[in-house]
């Protein structure tokens, strides 16, 4: 097969693995500290933090447009810093599936650091382990099968994304175009035996993932 077929593929893997540990880092800082901490405004916190599961994507990227154009105040210090904006670059398209991804993340952790016993933390501070032991060797190891979960839903979220992406990185070959938008090209060209192939693909690589997932909480 041609480069072609294999760089929308290629790229949705390197973005989606970015913007999976970017979730995963962020996911497990919060879920940690919104499972263990009560606050006035929770609510609303955890809301927001929830939002971009259930936000067409277009939103999401024409918030991202708003937050990192070039009026904006992050879309100048960017400028300023790298001396080229962010919009239509591979870091645009990390930005936006990380941001859809996220919520999943962040539920499993919060999720699995909930149902981690108080006591064990507990006894392993008495024992003279700081909060970061305890983080790191108490409540992670408990918690791990959901993070590992979440993860995975992340990155598969990730390797998905499309609306989002397009709107805030474009749909340049080679370099933002991941196998959702080369899909939809293939489709509006009518070059229908490319988009199944990168469908088929697609749905193999999410398939395995989802399934993976499963045998995690056997």
């Amino acid at each position: 097969m041609s480069t072609d077929f294999w760089s929308p593929l290629k790229l949705s893997i390197e973005i989606a693995f970015v913007a999976g540990i970017l979730a995963i880092i962020a996911g497990i800082l919060l879920g940690k500290w919104m499972a263990t901490h009560h606050f006035k405004g929770k609510l609303l916190l955890e809301t927001v933090l929830l939002l971009p599961l259930v936000l067409p994507p277009t939103v999401v990227g024409f918030l991202l447009i708003v937050i990192f154009g070039k009026n904006s105040f992050f879309g100048n210090l960017i400028v300023w810093l790298f001396d080229q904006p962010v919009m239509f670059t591979w870091w645009a398209a990390v930005i936006a599936s990380s941001i859809v991804a996220f919520p999943l993340m962040y539920q499993s952790a919060k999720t699995g650091f909930a149902s981690v016993d108080r006591d064990i933390e507990n006894a392993a501070r008495v024992d003279g382990a700081n909060e970061w032991q305890v983080f790191l060797y108490v409540s992670t190891p408990l918690a791990l099968k959901a993070l590992v979960s979440g993860g995975i839903l992340s990155f598969t979220r990730a390797l998905g994304e499309f609306g989002a992406t397009l709107m805030f990185a474009g749909n340049i070959p080679g370099k933002t175009q991941t196998t959702p938008l080369a899909i939809y090209m293939a489709i509006d060209s009518g070059n229908m035996a490319l988009a199944w192939t990168w469908v088929l693909c697609m749905i193999a690589i999410s398939f395995l993932l989802l399934l993976s997932t499963h045998f995690l909480k056997v």
